[in-house]
C-alpha cells in the first residue's frame, strides 16, 4: 500500500492517537513523508513499518529510547547485530528481575492472606496490622 495516509487515517489504521504519532514524530521514531496544501501530515509505507516496529518492540518491553537505539541500528547496515543482541538481554533481565519482584510480592500477600479469616472486627485484621506494624530498628 503506497498511498500516505493522514495523520488520522494512520493513527486508526494501527490502533493508536494522533498524539501518540506526533509524539513519536517528535522523538524521531518516525516521520511523515510530506505536507498537503493544507499543512496535513501524510505518512508513507516506510512511516507505517517503522510505526509497527514501535509498537512490536513497545509491547516486548523496550522503552522509547531503546526503539530509537534500534531505529537508528537498522539504519547503519553496516552496524554489528550484537548491540541489538545485548539491548534484548538487558531487557530480558528487567522482565526476569520483575517477575521476580512480582514473585515476592506475591508470595509475601499469600502469607498474609493465609492469616486472615476474612471476618471478624477490623481491629484484628492480620493483613492491616502487618502493614501498620513498625521496623525494628
Amino acid at each position: 500500500m503506497n498511498t500516505p495516509l493522514t495523520i488520522g487515517a494512520l493513527a486508526r489504521r494501527e490502533g493508536v492517537t494522533a498524539e501518540a504519532l506526533r509524539y513519536y514524530e517528535r522523538l524521531g521514531l518516525i516521520e511523515s513523508s510530506r505536507r498537503t496544501a493544507s499543512n496535513y501530515r501524510l505518512y508513507d509505507g516506510e512511516a507505517r513499518r517503522r510505526l509497527r516496529f514501535v509498537r512490536r518492540a513497545q509491547e516486548l518491553g523496550f522503552s522509547l529510547t531503546q526503539i530509537g537505539e534500534m531505529l537508528s541500528l537498522h539504519a547503519r547496515p553496516e552496524a554489528d547485530m550484537s548491540e541489538v543482541k545485548v539491548l534484548a538481554e538487558s531487557k530480558i533481565a528487567d522482565i526476569s528481575a520483575k517477575i521476580n519482584d512480582l514473585q515476592r510480592m506475591k508470595s509475601g500477600l499469600e502469607a498474609l492472606t493465609a492469616h486472615c479469616p476474612g471476618h471478624g472486627l477490623i481491629a484484628g485484621c492480620p493483613i492491616l496490622n502487618a502493614l501498620l506494624k513498625e521496623d525494628p530498628e
